[in-house]
């Protein structure tokens, strides 16, 4: 067996900071996207993914692999941006297993509503604190990050 290769103060430093401001990132924007526009930041992102996607709509193994959720958070999420008239579910033609989740009309005048405060809460919270040279540092590494994990999926 191995052994274990502990963190350097260096290290462990970086690892704290990405813990403790991921956490507090992702209160304050789910704080912001509940208090303005009555839905929680995963739902935020699900409209999102939806408005960008063609035809606004995605299958949901699609939308729950895009935002890097389990199915069943996801069918949650989505079964309450449903009751919410937000979105709505369809069968696939082709595969009667398969469904999409369908942005409605609804769901895009939310976003619509709620995407400047989003947008100004993202900035207030990350973007605006760092600079330019931080934030291609933090795109890089975290880019790595996330596609090394995706490949071991």
């Amino acid at each position: 067996m191995a052994e274990t290769r502990w963190l350097d103060d260096r290290e462990m430093h970086a690892w704290r900071g990405f813990l403790a401001a991921s956490a507090l990132v992702n209160r304050r924007l789910d704080q912001q996207l509940k208090d303005e526009a009555g839905l929680s930041h995963p739902q935020y992102e699900i409209l999102v993914r939806l408005s960008a996607a063609p035809d606004h709509e995605l299958r949901m193994t699609d939308l729950a692999n895009g935002l890097i959720n389990s199915k069943s958070g996801l069918t949650y999420q989505v079964t309450q941006l449903e009751k919410a008239g937000l979105v709505r579910r369809r069968s696939c033609a082709s595969d009667v297993r398969g469904v999409f989740a369908v942005l409605t009309e609804a769901g895009r005048a939310r976003l619509d509503e709620a995407a400047p405060g989003h947008v100004a809460a993202v900035r207030e919270a990350l973007i605006d604190v760092l600079t330019p040279e931080q934030l291609d540092a933090i795109a890089e590494g975290l880019g790595e990050v996330s596609r090394r994990l995706r490949a071991q999926a």
